[in-house]
């Protein structure tokens, strides 16, 4: 595997770094494997499909310069800051489904190298194990991660909690009063764990052993790749895309589905026709949602038999581990 390099130390804005995939992705003509790692001063990224005003304090991020931006990945909500580090994966595989497994495998199988004991779970998590008792073993989340695909590529990109500041945390994506933040710390704190509790390495020394076990080549990006990668930045800065288009609706159905995420199916229905829907969540996308199952879905009467005529029996083609009976199960709830 490749490491993409910069050609400075430069700190840059989330965009950046989300940008630089896309152009390593699309840009760089190579059959190998590659990789970077990055850092941002304090930031909140958030999913392809969620709502920001649904997932992110605003008005928190305002007080403490807090930035947001969205990310073309499905999940959830992450707080980013230079405490803890962000990796980025590219590969020519376009099996999304095991390019993601393989890759958080990969990591896993990296920190156990260091003498952590790092296992996966469900949709996207690495654990590390921490105290263990009679009763259970401590297993806490250290790593989150998040994929989509690109014709020819696939991109997997996740975090990796070296150390972060817990409020801004907390307070980045709940209430900012005092007592709510200063609750909410203490039980996410009860739930990830911090990597510089685990090992004995600093931040820098850890990045330059997953640099040593994942990479065994590099490629340094130049003046007129950082251009490139500035343009398509653009992107990622504007409003349209950072706050999103939200049509009319007129019902609204909510659920979490175990292994596929929190759904929300917004629509406008009249005479029990559905005009027009979108589908919000930290679900991960696999195919094309809108040819899949938005388009089918308009002008259908919202009932089960016709919906059941309508979407095709495998959705997990389309959202990771999602069922048809419970999609439908969802619509007409």
């Amino acid at each position: 595997m490749q490491y993409i390099a910069l050609p400075d130390d430069k700190t840059r804005r989330l965009s950046f770094y989300l940008a630089m995939e896309e152009y390593v992705a699309r840009r760089l003509n190579t059959d190998d494997d590659l990789f970077f790692m990055w850092q941002v001063k304090p930031t909140v990224i958030f999913g392809r499909n969620q709502l920001i005003e649904a997932e992110v304090n605003l008005e928190f991020c305002r007080e403490r310069g807090i930035e947001t931006y969205r990310r073309k990945s499905g999940g959830g909500c992450v707080y980013a800051d230079m405490s803890n580090i962000m990796f980025s994966y590219i590969t020519r595989d376009e099996q999304v489904n095991f390019t993601f497994n393989r890759y958080i495998n990969m990591i896993a199988l990296m920190l156990c190298k260091l003498g952590i004991d790092a296992k996966t779970s469900g949709r996207n998590d690495i654990l590390i194990r921490g105290a263990r008792n009679e009763e259970q073993e401590d297993w806490r989340k250290v790593s989150g991660n998040a994929f989509y695909h690109i014709p020819g590529h696939s991109i997997v990109h996740g975090t990796m909690l070296y150390d972060t500041c817990m409020e801004n945390m907390v307070g980045a994506i709940t209430p900012s009063d005092a007592k709510l933040v200063s609750k909410g710390v203490k039980s996410v704190r009860q739930h990830i764990a911090l990597l510089k509790d685990h090992i004995g390495l600093s931040i820098g020394e850890f990045k330059s052993f997953v640099r040593r076990n994942l990479c065994n080549r590099e490629i340094v990006l130049n003046a007129d790749d950082i251009a490139a990668i500035g343009e398509i930045e653009r992107e990622y800065l504007s409003e349209e895309f950072i706050y999103g288009r939200n049509p009319a609706y007129t019902t609204v159905r909510r659920r979490r589905i175990e292994g596929v995420g929190e759904l929300e199916v917004r629509m406008e229905v009249k005479g029990n026709t559905i005009r027009s829907l979108n589908l919000m969540g930290d679900y991960f996308l696999v195919g094309d949602l809108d040819n899949a199952i938005l388009k089918p879905l308009r002008g259908t009467t919202l009932n089960r038999e016709s919906l059941e005529k309508v979407l095709p029996d495998r959705l997990d083609d389309t959202i990771l581990n999602l069922r048809r009976d419970d999609f439908i199960g969802l619509l007409i709830s």
